[in-house]
């Protein structure tokens, strides 16, 4: 995924612009630090005080000219408008949040408004058009079976969340201003791959980066990473 989004900035930014980026539900701020070493200002939203806290602690490890970069605010991403002003950034990420989210629509919306124009949203969701196949894959006939007609489902932690279809986020996605500028498949083969580093991760991140933007692969990977653009 991240080397989808470097794409996506490469091909929407001027080389070496430092962009404002928002970070909603950055979890322990894999992808905040990453922009922020590349050389991005970079804000940071996450509520739950753990991941936060772990946030916190990586961005203590790193040079301080990096630290400087990075502002990490404890909230829910719900609430951006009391934080910023309307079009205070270039690039909005919320990674696996939407499955959290019972009603994502006000959400979407409110994050659209942080971006200026001509800004991206970057969104990584569970894929609801792909729900049947790890369970199928795995012989789970009868949860595959259910899965066809539901956006629900049960993770890997046993929690119940949600999942999007990429029809109806495309809608959304236009609805709100950033229209969908482009989509790619995330774990479409290593979905269902053992725990545990490959002996050739290179050829894996080959043969993944290659089949998220391929059709027919791209559409029933495990989560879908979809960039809309500010108009």
């Amino acid at each position: 995924m991240a080397r989808q989004l470097d794409e996506q900035i490469a091909g929407r930014f001027p080389v070496g612009q430092r962009l404002r980026v928002l970070d909603v539900g950055m979890g322990r701020g894999t992808q905040a630090l990453r922009l922020a070493r590349a050389g991005h200002q970079v804000t940071g939203i996450e509520k739950d005080a753990t991941m936060l806290a772990t946030a916190r602690s990586a961005l203590g490890e790193e040079p301080e000219g990096i630290r400087e970069r990075v502002r990490l605010i404890e909230g829910d991403g719900r609430d951006t408008g009391v934080h910023f002003l309307p079009g205070s950034f270039d690039l909005v990420l919320c990674h696996g949040v939407l499955m959290y989210v019972d009603d994502p629509d006000p959400l979407l919306a409110g994050l659209a408004r942080m971006l200026a124009p001509g800004g991206l949203l970057s969104l990584l969701v569970r894929n609801g058009d792909a729900l049947a196949v790890r369970p199928g894959l795995s012989g789970d006939w009868g949860t595959a079976l259910a899965a066809f007609d539901t956006t629900a489902y049960r993770n890997r932690l046993g929690l119940d969340v949600r999942a999007d279809r990429l029809g109806t986020l495309t809608a959304t996605l236009a609805g709100i201003g950033a229209p969908l500028h482009a989509w790619y498949g995330v774990r479409v083969f290593t979905d269902t791959a053992a725990d545990g580093a490959p002996a050739d991760v290179e050829t894996l991140l080959a043969v993944e980066e290659r089949a998220g933007r391929t059709d027919p692969y791209r559409g029933v990977a495990a989560l879908l990473h979809l960039c809309g653009v500010r108009g």
